[in-house]
């Protein structure tokens, strides 16, 4: 049952791209023609409907005053306040209790005719049934994660969060019934049965197996509680580790004039009466002194103090490694990362190091050739007297980020600056352009509609229904874009509802148990009154539609009915991060599956972001830009030799960020590996920081540093920070070999995408990883399709992509 355990997609990258404006994108061809005007888009795609909707599309982000008077066209169809996201019960923030208590009755019903099951046909349903008593938990769930999260009402985050709670404590309470894995356990050893099932059926089945096993269900009573205790242990560990991450100092007392390189007024607001700088460690104000302070002294002094964490928090760090160290090895497993990757596409341990050796030796001579710019740097910028008295210069952990930084400082080989590309992307022409693309690729598109009185957590978010060309109707997105205070700042995309098959005999079962409802037809109340699709059989079955939300944090349009009032405009960061949480949004959409559990980004932890990344890809592709950007106020084309000029700044820094992730991923696989439990208490966490810092970067490490109190993602990626860099590298190959690398239109071309989708995308977690990336490759990919060291150590091989970029 603990696939109801669906987080929010928050990619680390995104993240990091926010937090420090980085991109981490090679660049498109340099040589690319500029694009096209798109001004033929109208004219031969669509009917006068959907030439309608592209336009509204547009204005519903860009235009305050169209958004009021579009959301307000419909308010008078509605008698009532509909609930949120139309959920019938969630009309006020009591309704979450309600919502619970009807869920836990109707999953109740299902344990116990789960339980009483003794026939052939009994059995043959045992999926489905499990599956659907997973959704009933998701439902809650996902939803109340995400209210709590995000809605701006206290009293609607507490009630969520007390609903939350319930159903949390109700799964730990399942997935601890013996009776319901020995029931699964007799099905699954039955062949008559098993040999029934659809292979989305067989799938499922063991996921749901493997996720008894986890719970410690196969233990005897002492070991499932002890299991409990660490759980409960290591969950405490992890949020104290998060919560309280701080250095060893705090801040420097730095004299002024050691501080040439930065900004003076941004310095005088951190001065003392002593004349003395106060620099705070945590924060921009550190990361800006590595990366401008002239005074290499100075810069090693503030480097050390802001990789050193405090003592307390590596102790945490440690006892976190080793409860689960323990926890792995009461599970029998020999390490906690092997546990971890058992359902993964790496599998082990070994796979993953094959993996990192080879990106590492793929990415080693680029990483040379980017230290011997620094140093040719570093020996220009340094006296002739040192020049000709010292031995050569060395760079060092404290060098490299102010050396980068003047690398990326000279000036584009170009006479247009990229700082002008946000003004040919506004956010509605962006979300044109996505929908413009999508219908390209995969027959849907985006279709604006006015929310309902009650629908929305807030005024500003915009609902779009997502329209399939042979399908009609599929999906509900809801797109809450723009900064607001207390709103989490971070990109995320969340799944609040899965596609799956409601059966006509469960709709059957609405009216009776919310009668209450009448408004709603059978079918709307089987799924709570949110989204369905039309009966997909002669039964009346439908399928749950998909509900998403995508979360953002850029700056809202001003209030103004002037013309010459810009509306939000992305700079590429912004850009790329909209096309990635669109790529999470498309692959949940796509991944229409009967059963839940294997819906959309329901899949392997190390698959899930090849959607997302492979998006970062369209963005910045000529044929691409061509379908929607352009200059908000004169409405130009936007010529593409400003978006290569922007792109291959970027170039520059992937080199170094690559390193840095190969480096994180491996000191990830040394915390989680058997080497935790064989030195016990005499585990060194800093130690094996160093060592890993040796073996895998190109610059030591400076003596003394911490850092591994500042690696939060251990938390929520612990045994699997790899991953990201694995779907990169994947990335990179299909949009090579199935997009052609973008080169003559081919990232727009609809058989490309179909292929995408019919290989990937669809499929969601109901099929092996490596299979999808065998089908999706063709030829070249079939030797992939069994996985194991071998197709780890491939992946590597390709890198995360340079050329045609």
């Amino acid at each position: 049952m603990s696939k109801a355990l669906q987080q929010s997609w928050t990619c680390l990258r995104c993240v990091r791209r926010q937090r420090y404006t980085r991109r981490h994108l090679a660049t498109a061809a340099a040589a690319a023609t500029a694009p096209h005007p798109p001004t033929s888009y109208a004219k031969n795609h669509g009917s006068p409907r959907t030439i309608h909707d592209d336009r509204d599309l547009r204005k519903i982000f860009d235009s305050r005053s169209f958004w009021h008077e579009f959301s307000k066209s419909r308010t008078g169809f509605y008698r009532q306040t509909v609930g949120l996201f139309q959920n019938q019960y969630l009309t006020s923030p009591e309704g979450f209790e309600e919502y619970a208590r009807v869920t836990l009755v109707k999953c109740r019903r299902i344990v116990a005719k789960v339980l009483d099951i003794s026939t052939l046909e009994g059995y043959r349903s045992i999926v489905r049934d499990l599956d659907r008593l997973s959704d009933l938990l998701c439902r809650i769930i996902d939803l109340a994660d995400f209210v709590r999260s995000t809605h701006p009402d206290p009293a609607f985050q507490n009630a969520a969060n007390e609903a939350h709670t319930l159903m949390f404590e109700y799964m730990n309470t399942l997935n601890t019934t013996t009776g319901l894995n020995d029931q699964l356990g007799k099905a699954l050893a039955n062949s008559e049965v098993s040999s029934s099932w659809t292979e989305e059926e067989k799938t499922v089945a063991q996921l749901l197996k493997k996720d008894f096993s986890q719970s410690a269900i196969d233990l005897p009573r002492a070991k499932r509680e002890k299991f409990v205790e660490l759980s409960s242990t290591i969950s405490a560990l992890g949020s104290k580790f998060v919560d309280e991450m701080r250095p060893a100092k705090m801040s420097l007392a730095i004299e002024s004039n050691r501080l040439k390189g930065m900004n003076p007024m941004f310095l005088k607001q951190l001065q003392n009466r002593r004349g003395h700088v106060i620099l705070p460690i945590l924060g921009l104000a550190a990361q800006n002194a590595i990366r401008y302070v002239e005074d290499e002294a100075t810069r090693k002094e503030i480097y050390i103090a802001s990789r050193t964490a405090v003592d307390s928090q590596v102790q945490v760090l440690e006892a976190l490694l080793r409860r689960r160290a323990e926890l792995a090895e009461l599970s029998g497993f020999s390490s906690y990362s092997r546990m971890t990757l058992i359902d993964k596409m790496a599998q082990s341990p070994e796979a993953v190091n094959k993996f990192l050796s080879a990106l590492s030796a793929d990415n080693a001579p680029r990483m040379q050739e980017e230290l011997k710019r620094m140093l040719a740097l570093k020996y220009s910028s340094s006296s002739s007297e040192s020049r000709t008295t010292s031995s050569q210069p060395t760079i060092n952990a404290w060098d490299r980020e102010y050396y980068r930084q003047q690398l990326l400082a000279k000036p584009a080989p170009s006479s247009r600056k990229p700082d002008f590309l946000p003004a040919y992307f506004s956010l509605g022409t962006v979300m044109q352009g996505l929908s413009r693309l999508f219908s390209r690729l995969y027959g849907v598109r985006f279709v604006p509609r006015e929310p309902a009185p009650g629908e929305t957590w807030n005024p500003d978010v915009r609902r779009l229904d997502v329209i399939d060309e042979a399908d009609g109707h599929i999906a509900v997105v809801y797109c809450d874009l723009f900064a607001r205070d207390g709103k989490n700042p971070n990109p995320a995309h969340f799944t609040l509802r899965c596609s799956r098959l409601i059966s006509g005999s469960e709709i059957a079962e609405g009216p009776s148990s919310s009668s209450q409802f009448h408004n709603l037809t059978a079918a709307q109340l089987a799924n709570d009154g949110m989204a369905t699709s039309p009966p997909v059989d002669p039964s009346g079955s439908v399928y749950q539609l998909p509900t998403i939300a995508l979360i953002c944090d850029f700056p809202s349009p001003l209030p103004s009915n002037s013309a010459s009032q810009p509306p939000t405009l992305l700079p590429l960061p912004s850009l790329l991060t909209l096309f990635h949480e669109m790529g999470h949004a498309i692959h949940s959409i796509l991944g229409r599956t009967r059963l839940q559990n294997v819906s959309g980004t329901r899949c392997a932890t190390d698959f899930a972001e090849l959607p997302s990344v492979l998006m970062e890809r369209f963005a910045t592709d000529p044929s691409v830009l061509a379908l929607f950007a352009r200059h908000w106020e004169t409405d130009a084309p936007l010529p593409y030799e400003m978006v290569a000029a922007g792109l291959e700044g970027e170039r520059r820094t992937e080199v170094t960020d690559t390193e840095t992730q190969v480096l994180l991923a491996a000191v990830d696989q040394a915390y989680h590996s058997e080497m935790v439990l064989r030195e016990g208490k005499g585990f060194d966490s800093t130690a094996v920081w160093h060592a890993m810092s040796a073996q895998w970067g190109s610059v030591p490490e400076a003596q003394g540093t911490k850092w591994q109190g500042f690696f939060g993602h251990l938390v929520g990626y612990g045994g699997s920070y790899y991953a990201y860099l694995f779907d990169r590298a994947i990335a990179a190959k299909v949009w090579e070999s199935v997009f052609g690398g973008g080169r003559e239109g081919q990232a727009v071309e609809m058989g490309n995408g179909e292929r995408f989708k019919r290989e990937v995308l669809r499929w969601g977690g109901s099929r092996n990883g490596w299979r999808c990336v065998g089908g999706v490759l063709g030829e070249e990919g079939r030797a992939l399709e069994e996985g194991g060291e071998r197709a780890m150590e491939e992946v590597g091989r390709w890198g995360v992509g340079r050329e045609g970029r």
